[in-house]
């Protein structure tokens, strides 16, 4: 909060923003436990692991990280809503820590879950056959290891890069994203409304982390400025002779 207070314009002391929270009684949400993610695939997978739990990237549409949140338990990742349950997935790129693709389904099948979200990742980056050598990572779980979602990749000309079983550490870029989603979206309501409030919150929050909130490791900067900086910094470059 006092990153946010100095970046508004703000000429305000550590002390002064947290004696302003505890009279607001405004206090930061706080994290649980580490969980699993997704259901292992059945069959041994030969996907190898490109990323090493090297979560870096020097551009954007370098390193992709995805997974669906994480549910205490080990038990299927769920939003719980009046009617039953509902599921988000998520892509985020590496570099700026920008969520590219993401979708919410009523169901965990690849095909209207995962998959949905990875076409809207290709579609708002135009990340496809250009010889960028994008690399996308997951865990092994069976959504992500599908031959869907595999052959979805291979058409786009993306690499998959997949982390070990029921290793959250080879994933924890993807897991860091879920567990803040969670926490500072899905658990300020005990039970949601519908599938379609679930999506539309998840849609003003997506928004809120590219453009307006700081994160820690790009210097308290936001996704999108780090974006544009790299955007900006490659097309105002002298060329060379």
């Amino acid at each position: 909060m006092w990153h946010a207070m100095r970046h508004a314009g703000w000429d305000m002391g550590r002390d002064q923003v947290a004696r302003l929270m505890k009279i607001a009684g405004l206090q930061g949400v706080r994290r649980g436990r580490k969980p699993i993610t997704t259901r292992p695939t059945a069959g041994e997978d030969q996907r190898p692991d490109l990323v090493e739990r090297r979560f870096v990237a020097d551009r954007p549409q370098q390193l992709w990280v995805a997974d669906t949140p994480p549910q205490a338990g080990g038990a299927p990742t769920y939003v719980r809503i009046l009617t039953g349950f509902c599921y988000v997935a998520f892509i985020t790129d590496v570099f700026s820590r920008r969520i590219v693709g993401w979708a919410v389904a009523p169901t965990l099948h690849t095909q209207q879950l995962p998959l949905l979200a990875l076409e809207h990742a290709l579609l708002s980056t135009g990340a496809s056959r250009n010889g960028i050598g994008l690399i996308h990572h997951s865990d092994r779980g069976s959504q992500y290891v599908s031959l869907a979602y595999s052959d979805a990749l291979l058409a786009a000309g993306v690499k998959a890069s997949v982390g070990t079983v029921g290793d959250s550490y080879d994933n924890a870029l993807a897991e860091t994203v879920n567990g803040l989603y969670k926490a500072e979206l899905i658990y300020s309501k005990r039970i949601w409304e519908s599938v379609s409030e679930v999506e539309l919150a998840t849609m003003g929050w997506v928004h809120w982390w590219n453009t307006a909130r700081l994160h820690e490791a790009l210097d308290y900067r936001t996704p999108a400025t780090v974006e544009a900086s790299y955007t900006h910094s490659t097309a105002t470059a002298p060329a060379t002779v």
